[in-house]
């Protein structure tokens, strides 16, 4: 056959996200958009703050010549500046434009990291439940996943993380708040964390890398803060993206910042910026990265995804099901009424309600519902929602 063997394998466990996307495709033509209540993607509906607009009008009107040419593969020096000044105030650290690279979104970052720092056969510690992404990425870049789940409450599990980490550990990501269960780590877990990684570095004379994926950390509840890791590990790269806190997944715009005394800085950035032409990215886009950089601070409102958290939340408890409240992000990532999460995902499916099954992150077991949807969808749900878990035999 013409396509190689191994997206054949890739294409055979590709995202469960993106399969009940097209079933939730299937359901709406059939019955209409309004009588399917779909829970299946992240895909932030929150429209971006008004600053947004009146940047984007201003940049529109710009005629000056070659504003929309290459650039350094490592994006705009202005742009950079300005993200450093951002990330060394969350992160507690003199950050530098040069610090800085600007990326197609986190996705194209992390791509970019592992592109980086990967030999064949390197490993990468992945701690479940996760991105579905991560091992794609990975293995794109001639690595191994290693899983370690975390504890019941989805903290993290240290103990687990010390026994996995070999002389072939070359990184661990960490995912903070966290995607599918909303978690976020909390400092005295970061700081162990750091310690055990400083441990095992010390111990196989290897340097092990921090990879802190935060693409959602402005969306979080209840007065909750992501901890900044560049204040506990200087091995330690943050990759990010404007996706959620601005609403423009569709825009492709992040960023990578290192660590400013992160080992072998000079060699890592060079690597990272060959890679971002490498990989085909060439540069992040040229408009999104004015745009950003003008940008001051500029989140999309977090009280609507806590409105909606707090009314899926409360739908699914008095229906009886078993959840930790997310701290930040927009998912729920509860119990399975029954053994089966596969199941009992096509049971929701049969009342019309689509979600992704746990098995998809790594969590058997679970399901995950994402609230980025209007409280009309969130309100019709309930029906569903007891129906099937009535059918499950848990009423």
């Amino acid at each position: 056959m013409a396509i190689s063997k191994k997206m054949q394998e890739l294409s055979q466990r590709s995202s469960w996200i993106r399969r009940m996307f097209e079933e939730g495709a299937k359901l709406k033509a059939l019955y209409g958009p309004e009588n399917v209540c779909d829970f299946s993607l992240g895909n932030p509906d929150v429209p971006p703050p008004p600053e947004f607009y009146t940047v984007l009008e201003q940049l529109a009107l710009e005629r000056t010549p070659g504003r929309h040419g290459y650039m350094s593969n490592a994006g705009f020096p202005e742009v950079r500046e300005a993200v450093a000044r951002r990330i060394a105030a969350e992160q507690g650290k003199l950050v530098s434009r040069d610090d800085v690279l600007m990326t197609c979104g986190a996705a194209g970052g992390l791509n970019v990291v592992l592109k980086a720092i990967l030999d064949p056969g390197d490993e990468v510690i992945v701690l479940s439940p996760y991105f579905v992404e991560y091992h794609f990425y990975i293995d794109n870049h001639g690595g191994i996943p290693v899983v370690v789940p975390t504890a019941a409450d989805f903290t993290l599990d240290l103990a687990a993380i010390a026994k996995a980490l070999t002389p072939r550990t070359k990184a661990i990501i960490i995912n903070s708040p966290n995607n599918p269960t909303g978690r976020i780590y909390s400092r005295d877990s970061l700081v162990g964390l750091a310690e055990t990684l400083a441990a095992a570095g010390k111990r196989f004379s290897t340097t092990i890398f921090l990879i802190s994926d935060e693409p959602y950390r402005k969306i979080v509840y209840d007065n909750n803060s992501v901890p900044a890791v560049f204040e506990l590990y200087a091995e330690s790269l943050v990759v990010s993206s404007h996706s959620k806190d601005l609403s423009l997944p569709g825009e492709r715009i992040g960023y990578i910042a290192v660590h400013p005394e992160i080992a072998y800085k000079d060699q890592l950035l060079a690597a990272m910026t060959l890679a971002n032409r490498i990989l085909g990215f060439v540069n992040a886009p040229a408009l999104m990265q004015r745009l950003v950089g003008r940008l001051s601070g500029a989140v999309v409102d977090n009280r609507i995804y806590a409105d909606r958290r707090d009314l899926l939340c409360r739908i699914l408890l008095e229906i009886g099901y078993e959840f930790t409240p997310p701290q930040g992000a927009f998912y729920i990532f509860p119990k399975s009424p029954i053994t089966d999460d596969a199941e009992f995902v096509n049971l929701l499916l049969e009342n019309r309600i689509l979600a992704v099954p746990g098995r998809g992150f790594g969590a058997p077991g679970y399901f995950r519902l994402a609230f980025c949807v209007d409280e009309k969808v969130i309100e019709r749900s309930a029906t569903g929602f007891r129906a099937a878990f009535n059918k499950a035999g848990k009423s």
